[in-house]
């Protein structure tokens, strides 16, 4: 067995010899073979972090209400299931379905943002700003206006088809830049505000109680949201958040450049379309769950790479982040004025407005250290 040598040309003991590895500020976690997942010990902390913070407003959600029952009553039928049936109806079927809404939708928007994020290399290339998911409301529209008495799985077909659609009308448009870029976020542009006037152009020409109802459903809430609803989107969610694993990488990679990305056998054209459908399906299953809820997609994955000190869009940070904002959003539209319930798609408005205004002047206070 031959020793190392040094650069003189010497031996050097094996207890001086460098070890090749991952950095100490990464986690390594084997995947099978020689593939392995890595991750910040920093990214690591503050998704955990994330986590029980996302959970706790969740439990809070669940034990504080406009029905009048004690936190430790609510506690109490949460863990054993008991109590009267008023009170089993409150916590387990109207507070809980929301709480675990609330949380899988947040995930699952802001997987998708970071994902529309990384692919545009653009901090506003998020579904609801780049018309994915207006036009996912569109093709929802179309069924709640058009067939009479649509079902929840109408509607979700109306969503992703229409998400498609429109997913597919973007990538034509800006095919000569790439699937990616600013061109990628200025065509979704365009087409969202033309797709918004479709959507008010139909809603002008139902009746007035479907008009009400779509326009409800367009604010984006949780108030009627029931097991029936959560147990496919557990499903779905379940399904496709475990795909993340295999995103992290290629995102990584197509953020280093489309020439980097291809030197390394990256196929870039086929995984620019798997993330452009992948994150259209995560964005049109929230769209049919609870309507079109803004900003989460945008503000998350921005607030996440923030937290953890990433170079780049932090995938998982970004879902936990979600999680902890849609719930957040959601638990201060029911408590502000109740007994009355805000849509949680207003409350998410506003709280993105100030975060956009928060972050223009964070870019100009920067620029002018800077300058």
């Amino acid at each position: 067995m031959r020793r190392p040598r040094g650069v003189g040309g010497g031996s050097v003991s094996p207890e001086r010899a460098v070890r090749l590895g991952p950095p100490a500020s990464q986690l390594r976690y084997p995947l099978g073979g020689a593939r392995a997942f890595l991750a910040h010990r920093r990214a690591v902390v503050v998704t955990v972090l994330v986590l029980v913070a996302a959970v706790a407003v969740a439990v809070a959600s669940v034990l504080f209400g406009a029905y009048n029952i004690s936190a430790a009553d609510a506690l109490h039928t949460l863990v054993t299931g008991s109590g009267s049936r008023m009170d089993r109806f409150f916590v387990l079927h109207q507070r809980l379905p929301r709480a675990v809404a609330a949380v899988l939708v947040g995930a699952m928007l802001a997987l998708s943002g970071a994902i529309f994020q990384s692919l545009s290399r653009n901090p506003l290339g998020s579904p609801d700003i780049v018309g994915f998911t207006t036009g996912a409301s569109t093709g929802g529209l179309f069924m709640l206006l058009l067939a009479a008495s649509a079902s929840d799985f109408q509607v979700s077909v109306g969503t992703i088809v229409g998400g498609f659609v429109t997913a597919a009308a973007v990538a034509l448009i800006s095919r000569r830049g790439g699937v990616g870029g600013d061109n990628l976020v200025l065509t979704g542009i365009a087409i969202s505000e033309m797709l918004s006037a479709v959507n008010n152009y139909l809603i002008s020409q139902a009746s007035l109680p479907s008009a009400e109802a779509a326009k409800a459903w367009q604010y984006g809430s949780f108030n009627a949201i029931s097991w029936g609803q959560v147990r496919p989107l557990a499903l779905a969610a379940v399904v496709l958040l475990a795909q993340v694993v295999w995103l992290v990488r290629p995102a990584g990679l197509l953020e280093m450049g489309d020439d980097a990305a291809m030197s390394l056998g990256l196929h870039v054209g086929r995984v620019r379309g798997a993330m452009l459908g992948y994150g259209v399906v995560l964005a049109a299953i929230c769209v049919a769950t609870a309507g079109p809820i803004g900003f989460i997609a945008l503000a998350a994955p921005q607030l996440a790479r923030r937290l953890s000190r990433s170079a780049g869009v932090t995938m998982i940070a970004s879902a936990s982040m979600g999680s902890l904002l849609l719930g957040g959003a959601d638990f201060l539209a029911q408590r502000l004025l109740s007994p009355f319930q805000i849509p949680v798609g207003l409350v998410s408005a506003a709280l993105g407005g100030l975060y956009l205004v928060w972050l223009l002047m964070f870019s100009s206070e920067r620029a002018g250290r800077i300058g």
